[in-house]
């Protein structure tokens, strides 16, 4: 089982054909949490650092309508719905940069996305190759300093693009990460982390949220590249960042924790009682929210770790069982998924707001 925002093997079939025609088969309707839908861009750029482009997309406050159509669709989640190439609203927004976990991918993360571009703000989200879905690999996904740089790159990309950065407010731009994006976002942020650390944690607990799926491809960080996972990455662009279960918290230096003195938001799923310890920020975890010095806490519950995963379609937990895969669909009692999405689109908004210079 991987700990972060995997899509099953399932969700990996494409569904063909399923906007051939935009007139005809792409109709503008309503979004899960309100009638209007964000705009969203897809587009290519260039990292020094990999072989190949690297993809990303834009969300963004619509200032046209062109046609609507489903941005993450797949047989096990629901898709969110934008207005693809739509002109950007008038104005300048906060800009979002949002890191994905290993085995996911920047569009299924669409509904938070979505909302938060509705809300006001642009999100940038960015593949990180080698971690994500259809060629998620233990190894590659260890190399934690390639998946920072290429957030910084397709910021790069975004500031040199005349129809973009004319929109982006250069003092209010964030990172998020969920997951293991967690952990690459507040590296982005400058915390040093310690791979020895996780390396000794998933020697004692081999299988562990995410040792697992290290272990599966013979990964020991106690053996790593130090270069690619202990160094300072920090991008100063960065006005503030929000991690949701972030990665492996207790791999952060103390040291670094107490310099990042930017806005932070820390978001756990769940209570203490039932958060992963792996992914625990706070009085049973790490505390990486205690001894950041400008971090504010949120903890969502009743929730799970999935519950940050998109809405299901009603196929989509027998599509699982078939497959063998985890069962990501499924929620414990009392878990509203809808609700889980609102209260982190709220807080983060709220974070968004309160954090402005």
């Amino acid at each position: 089982m991987i700990f972060q925002d995997a899509v099953p093997t399932a969700a990996l079939r494409a569904v063909k054909g399923a906007c051939i025609a935009p007139i005809l088969a792409c109709t503008l309707v309503t979004s899960a949490f309100g009638a209007d839908l964000a705009g969203y861009d897809r587009f290519d750029f260039k990292a020094d650092h990999r072989a190949g482009l690297v993809q990303a997309s834009l969300w963004y406050p619509a200032g046209t309508s062109t046609y609507a159509a489903p941005v993450g669709d797949g047989p096990v989640f629901q898709p969110a719905r934008a207005l693809i190439g739509a002109a950007i609203k008038p104005g300048h927004y906060p800009l979002v940069v949002l890191s994905h976990g290993s085995g996911g991918n920047m569009d299924g993360l669409g509904w938070l996305s979505s909302e938060l571009a509705k809300d006001g703000a642009m999100v940038l989200a960015v593949n990180h190759p080698g971690s994500t879905s259809g060629d998620s690999s233990p190894r590659r996904s260890a190399r934690f300093a390639e998946r920072v740089w290429d957030l910084s790159a397709a910021l790069d990309h975004v500031l040199a693009t005349p129809d973009f950065v004319q929109h982006v407010d250069r003092d209010r731009i964030y990172a998020l990460g969920f997951s293991l994006g967690g952990t690459t976002v507040l590296q982005g942020m400058g915390l040093e982390f310690r791979a020895k650390r996780l390396g000794d944690y998933c020697a004692e607990n081999a299988e562990a949220p995410g040792c697992d799926f290290y272990g599966s491809g013979g990964v020991d960080f106690r053996k790593a590249d130090f270069d690619l996972t202990d160094g300072n990455y920090r991008d100063t662009r960065y006005a503030g960042t929000i991690a949701v279960d972030p990665g492996f918290p207790f791999g952060f230096t103390e040291e670094s924790i107490a310099s990042m003195d930017k806005p932070a938001l820390l978001i756990n799923l769940g209570s203490q009682e039932t958060i992963w310890w792996a992914v625990n920020v706070g009085d049973k975890g790490a505390r990486l929210a205690e001894k950041l010095p400008n971090a504010e806490f949120v903890e969502i519950s009743p929730a799970t770790h999935f519950s940050f995963l998109a809405e299901c379609k009603e196929a989509g937990p027998q599509i699982l069982r078939a497959e063998q895969d985890d069962p990501v669909c499924d929620e414990p009692q009392g878990v509203d998924r809808v609700d889980v999405h609102r209260r982190a689109v709220d807080a983060v908004s709220r974070f968004l707001a309160q954090a402005a210079p």
